[in-house]
């Protein structure tokens, strides 16, 4: 019985150690990896929208120089070699969006107000004898 114990504690605890990635404890080995792939990620994307190497590192000061700009080299061989031809983020449109929304949320909230106005003067009229 004792032997069996003793065979069966370590066969026990070596297969609860195995799962030990389930306990949310951080690995530096994949963060570090993923963090490269992410400037790698980016640097690319910033290729492909025709922006400078500089551009990029002033945009991303957290991502690593070195992983963004091989993420730009690469995407910049792909796209020579593929006759691919960059993509201008068309910012104008996103930012005119922006303003129509807050546009309409600005006319929503002063027609909200002018409504509220409007019932608390009637309640004061008729609420005068």
């Amino acid at each position: 019985m004792l032997l069996r114990s003793a065979l069966l504690f370590p066969l026990f605890s070596l297969c609860m150690l195995s799962a030990c990635d389930r306990l949310g404890l951080a690995d530096p080995a994949k963060d570090a990896a993923a963090k490269e792939a992410d400037a790698r990620a980016t640097g690319s994307a910033c290729r492909h929208a025709g922006r400078g190497v500089e551009d990029c590192y002033t945009q991303n000061p957290d991502a690593s120089r070195a992983a963004v700009f091989a993420g730009w080299k690469e995407m910049n061989d792909y796209m020579r070699e593929n006759k691919i031809e960059e993509v201008k983020p068309d910012t104008s449109a996103a930012a005119a969006k922006a303003a129509a929304e807050e546009a309409s949320s600005a006319a929503a909230k002063a027609s909200e107000e002018a409504s509220a106005s409007e019932k608390s003067k009637s309640s004061k009229k008729s609420a005068k004898p």
